[in-house]
């Protein structure tokens, strides 16, 4: 077991590839474990590249603080991790909170951030998403982890994923209340008690960045990844089809298929960070794997459709 000493805490890593590859370190969303990335580590290191897990500390085999732990330290924790491997950059990717992190990570060590790939994450909370936020931590501290768990559950994956997996899902939330310290978590969580936006700061970032939304995500919708979008000049939105918040568990695959042509491009010098919004293909091998999105890309109906269809009623009725 790889553990890397901060301060006087312990952060367990993994790492998986061959050295000299471009490394891609991932960023844990709240209740996740290293283990949540495995299906993606085989994919991308198979691919030809270096993956860097690790679970942030209050979370898995990390050592849990419970006093003294300021938020911006997860990104100092992550700088340390990139030289412990021997990395001088990695494209850096963050789920959720940890896309938060990641984006913090690419403004205040700029130097060691090749790319950044911000996932069903946030800069600002709003009023909906404070509510969440606090359902959550409500959830966790006056009923319990398994009870936190359900309720991330219809927030983190569609119906037909739920579904799917209906048989295995009390198996899992077993190993991860096991698997997880509830004061760890909490400890996690109430960093973000006095979280303020970084809105304005993540328009330092200057590396080329990927943004991946959902586009049934409701926990952190596209608006708040609009908000990324516009601010990061050299960056792209990409929609990713038929998945909610936690596409890196639901679509390990056609994750792993978007990310690595981003960072293709970017190694081949074909990036182009142009702010525009992009949707991602819904199977494995297609070409283009992003195509470039038409129509208003903010709206959840479509209104283009609806009056082209109110037209034709009206004539038909004539």
């Amino acid at each position: 077991m790889a553990i890397y000493t901060y301060k006087t805490h312990e952060v367990f890593y993994q790492v998986f590839g061959e050295e000299g590859a471009p490394v891609i370190a991932f960023i844990n969303g709240l209740s996740m474990r290293t283990a949540h990335w495995m299906p993606m580590i085989e994919n991308l290191c198979s691919g030809g590249f270096r993956v860097l897990v690790y679970d942030m500390l209050g979370q898995g085999s990390s050592s849990k603080p419970v006093l003294n732990m300021r938020f911006d330290e997860n990104a100092a924790v992550l700088s340390g991790l990139i030289e412990e491997i021997g990395a001088e950059q990695a494209y850096v990717s963050g789920i959720s909170y940890g896309g938060v992190v990641a984006m913090k990570f690419a403004y205040l060590y700029p130097e060691k951030a090749r790319g950044v790939i911000p996932v069903s994450t946030f800069t600002e909370m709003d009023g909906q998403f404070r509510y969440r936020a606090m359902n959550l931590h409500k959830g966790l501290t006056d009923v319990g982890f398994g009870f936190y768990i359900d309720l991330l559950m219809p927030l983190n994956f569609t119906s037909a994923w739920i579904d799917e997996h209906s048989n295995i899902l009390e198996f899992t939330k077993r190993i991860a209340v096991a698997g997880m310290e509830v004061y760890g978590i909490q400890n996690i969580m109430e960093q973000l008690a006095d979280f303020t936006s970084i809105t304005e700061d993540i328009a330092k970032i200057k590396c080329p960045t990927l943004i991946m939304n959902g586009e049934y995500d409701c926990f952190t919708p596209r608006h708040m990844h609009d908000i990324i979008r516009k601010q990061i000049k050299n960056s792209r939105m990409v929609l990713v089809q038929n998945v909610a918040h936690a596409m890196t568990i639901e679509i390990p695959d056609l994750c792993c298929q978007v990310i690595a042509h981003f960072i293709e491009e970017v190694e081949t010098g074909t990036w182009k960070g142009d702010q525009e919004v992009y949707i991602a293909q819904d199977s494995l091998g297609a070409h283009p794997v992003i195509f470039p999105c038409v129509g208003d890309y903010m709206r959840n109906l479509p209104i283009e459709i609806s009056l082209e269809a109110l037209k034709k009623n009206k004539k038909s009725k004539k």
